[in-house]
């Protein structure tokens, strides 16, 4: 075979493109799939068919005379059409208390492996209150790697925004703003309505805006662990709109990792799809990110663009922090001397 045609792994990591963002969005099927047997203290991670039951709401809801066995999203829709104060109160205190306990366990997860895995000009935008992603950022700054951005599109239990109109930054809640020395403000968190207003809160509003943005040049979207569910359709229809015809995507790739079969992902997601441009997982570690990781556009380029035959380059998934951070190690060079005007036709 000829040499030319095949990419090494070396040859992988020493060949940084100028790249157009990969974002990743994130649903609570990413949160479960990152603690499967439940967080550091064994606490389950609700997913809304469950949540009732999880974060401990059915003996509430039964004394209201509700049906605990409907999804969450229905209850609190419901609840927000009648305007029930008192009850949308307690419900939403039970629930923000809950996800304020959770924490990832003390070794690498999928969360971990997906920070290091992406570079700065990548976007991770999750629905998720809980702070498990924040958690693995914090973590891994001690790594030496650009880390991605992030946006929290329904607001996050432990993200605090500077309320300042001259900074409008974000970090963890209750921590000083570095520019002005305010404490951050905790954001509100967007509960399950069937008509959400994404522009009514500002923190809300300009984190859809970095998506927006981001999604007009990202080269592929990977959807974890989000089934684009019914009260969700404003938020999909934002996306779409950002994303663009499907026609005019005739190159770019999505990716998703679900536990959904490839029937439903295409009935969720046709308006997104160009032909046979998606691919779907249910396992993070056969994603593009895990196989090539904080070089997804680059080996995208060299097998479908360029014909050429790669090498797969997987994220370890034996290894302890240290050995992990040692293992990345090797992209941190071309990283620093990667050219960074954006290119290419993806």
């Amino acid at each position: 075979m000829n040499s030319n045609l095949l990419v090494s792994v070396e040859q992988e990591v020493n060949n940084v493109s100028p790249q157009r963002p990969h974002v990743v969005i994130l649903g609570a099927g990413a949160s479960r799939a990152t603690c499967p047997d439940g967080d550091k203290n064994g606490r389950k991670l609700p997913l809304m068919c469950d949540l009732v039951d999880v974060v401990g709401l059915r003996q509430l809801l039964e004394k209201w005379g509700i049906d605990p066995d409907q999804n969450f999203e229905e209850i609190f829709s419901d609840l927000y059409e009648k305007n029930e104060l008192n009850k949308i109160g307690a419900v939403q205190a039970a629930v923000e208390h809950y996800f304020d306990q959770l924490e990832l366990p003390d070794g690498p997860t999928i969360y971990d492996h997906l920070v290091l895995s992406l570079r700065n000009r990548d976007l991770i935008a999750t629905f998720n209150w809980d702070p498990l992603l924040l958690h693995a950022y914090s973590r891994n700054a001690k790594s030496g790697l650009s880390l991605p951005r992030w946006c929290f599109l329904h607001g996050n239990i432990r993200v605090g925004h500077c309320e300042c109109e001259t900074d409008g930054i974000s970090g963890l809640a209750h921590n000083p703003c570095p520019r002005c020395g305010r404490l951050y403000k905790t954001v509100p968190l967007l509960y399950p309505i069937k008509k959400k207003d994404y522009a009514c809160d500002p923190y809300i509003a300009e984190e859809w805006q970095v998506l927006r943005w981001e999604l007009k040049g990202a080269f592929m979207i990977t959807i974890f662990g989000y089934s684009a569910p019914r009260t969700d359709q404003e938020a999909i229809v934002a996306m779409q709109e950002a994303w663009g015809g499907k026609g005019q995507r005739f190159m770019e790739q999505l990716a998703f990792i679900t536990t959904q079969s490839d029937d439903e992902v295409r009935e969720n997601w046709d308006a997104f799809i160009h032909t046979h441009h998606y691919e779907v997982h249910n396992d993070f570690y056969d994603s593009w990110i895990a196989k090539h990781p904080r070089r997804t556009r680059e080996a995208y380029l060299n097998q479908y663009v360029y014909a050429k035959f790669i090498a797969d380059n997987p994220i370890p998934r034996d290894l302890g922090f240290r050995e992990l951070w040692d293992w990345y190690d090797k992209f941190k060079g071309p990283e620093e001397h990667a050219p960074t005007a954006l290119g290419g036709a993806i």
